[in-house]
């Protein structure tokens, strides 16, 4: 009798220490292989023209109750940032694009990029570089912007670190339209200007942005020294005030307007 009233709480107890195991001990824990390999045994991903893939550019897509928006277009992605990378752990299973991951080949998972997307990543402590196939999403943290494979972590020399600050460009396989160049002059309107430099590189990849995130039509204006990058021109308020919201959500300082 006394056995009967005790088994309630004898099982609960159980229970209880089998979920406690299998959230400690039994997780499976991301990391390196364990055996040796050598990074001069990693290829670069072969960039070449490919059309978007089936699964992986749901935009908008929601993880851990963060919204987030894959970018129209490639052309012109050009960042600085932490990278960190991912082993063992996903091996085999299938990237959001469908492929299976493969650790020993250089491969990448980004949040904003169309998928896939082919990109030189440079270690800025080291200088080592490898180009990747982007096929997968995250890394799901603010303070990185790419998850590198373990292949491609050994390449940049960041196996030890776990992390390391990167520039990642994107690649052009020439199987993306161009960013489309105005001439700001044969319109008038209402312009906003979204930024201006000294190097006509540093504008060019800002319209690349723009352009990515469908902000047309863009145009680069040159004068007293400076590149100015120019999108429009508007013909309304509502247009305008819709683009300087979306210019701001990107992460972007607040354009002005430039009128013509």
């Amino acid at each position: 009798m006394r056995l009967a009233r005790l088994l309630p709480a004898l099982l609960l107890a159980a229970g209880v220490a089998l979920l406690a195991g299998c959230a400690g001990d039994g997780e499976v824990k991301d990391g390196a292989p364990s055996g040796r390999v050598d990074a001069s045994d990693i290829a670069d991903a072969k960039p070449r023209p490919e059309p978007r893939a089936r699964y992986g550019n749901h935009s908008p897509y929601e993880v851990f109750g963060r919204t987030y928006h894959v970018m129209a277009s490639a052309q012109g992605y050009d960042e600085v940032g932490t990278a960190s990378w991912y082993g063992t752990k996903f091996h085999g299973r299938r990237t959001s694009s469908g492929e299976p991951y493969d650790m020993y080949k250089a491969t990448a998972a980004h949040k904003y990029l169309p998928l896939p997307t082919y990109a030189e990543v440079t270690n800025l402590d080291n200088g080592k570089r490898v180009i990747v196939k982007i096929n997968d999403r995250g890394p799901f943290k603010d303070d990185r912007i790419i998850d590198m494979s373990y292949g491609a972590a050994l390449r940049l020399g960041m196996t030890d670190t776990g992390t390391a600050r990167v520039r990642v460009r994107a690649i052009d396989t020439g199987g993306e339209a161009r960013p489309q160049r105005v001439s700001a002059r044969s319109d008038s309107g209402t312009f906003l200007q979204v930024g201006a430099f000294g190097s006509k590189e540093a504008a060019e990849r800002l319209a690349g942005r723009m352009t990515a995130e469908r902000l047309n039509p863009v145009s680069i204006e040159k004068g007293n020294g400076l590149y100015r990058v120019w999108i429009g021109p508007y013909r309304s308020e509502r247009e305008v005030d819709a683009t300087v919201a979306r210019v701001v959500e990107l992460g972007y300082e607040r354009p002005h307007r430039v009128w013509r």
